[in-house]
This record gives structure tokens, sequence and C-alpha cells, in this order.
């Protein structure tokens, strides 16, 4: 069956894991949610991940972090740009989250990346979500 989002699929997912409290979770694999997943563990949102192969498109998995107490480290996982609205951003005008306590992930002409590295980089994209 074809997704008309796989990338809001990758954050519901992820969203629900942690609600639940399990430690990873499975999906299938591309290397857009591959690149996402890089940015989130570079970045200290989640402990691992992996993908396998399995013949057709392969499978992602997730390992998740916590803090001692079991809280997830991920307070909020939200979607920016969608299929159906585009949200797209110049290097100067990425949006702060959270007053600069979480990250924007963009998909750019140099890769996926945090607004913070485009900035820096004087790079604009497409701002796929925002994580805090």
């Amino acid at each position: 069956m074809s997704m008309s989002d796989p990338i809001a699929d990758l954050l519901t997912r992820i969203r629900n894991a942690l609600h639940a409290g399990f430690p990873s979770v499975k999906m299938p694999a591309s290397r857009l949610k591959g690149e996402v997943c890089r940015v989130l563990k570079e970045e200290g949102y989640i402990r691992e991940f992996a993908r396998e192969e399995d013949g057709k498109q392969g499978e992602l998995t997730i390992f998740l972090k916590y803090t001692a107490d079991r809280k997830p480290v991920i307070e909020g996982i939200a979607r920016v740009s969608k299929p159906s609205l585009r949200n797209y951003a110049g290097s100067q005008k990425v949006p702060p989250v959270r007053s600069g306590l979480g990250i924007s992930i963009l998909t750019t002409s140099k890769g996926v990346m945090t607004g913070r590295q485009a900035r820096r980089d004087n790079v604009g994209g497409e701002v796929l979500c925002k994580v805090w």
C-alpha cells in the first residue's frame, strides 16, 4: 500500500511508541527516514537506529531514549511541512523551536540537517518537522 506522507508516519510511530514506553519501534525504511533518524541521533534525541534489508524496501528500527526516571527525551515532535502545504524557509528565516531549546529538521540541497546547521551553512530548504 502506498503512503501519502511517510515522514508523518515516522513521527507518529515515534510519538506513539514514546507514549507507550516502548524501547524501540519498527517501520518500513526509506532513505529520507534514515536521514531524519541520523539527525535525531546526532542531536541526542534517540539512542540508535538500524536498517535491516528484507528483500523489499527494508525495515528501520529506532531505539528510543529515556531519562533515568523513564521519561521520554523527546517531549514533542510535530510535522511542519505537509504534502498539501509545503513550508520552505530561507537560510536566515528558519524558525527557532521553543526559543532554541528544540530543533527543526530541514531537507536542503546539501542534505537533511538541523535549522542551526542550515543557518551556519547559509542554505534554506523545506522544514520537515520540529522536535523538542
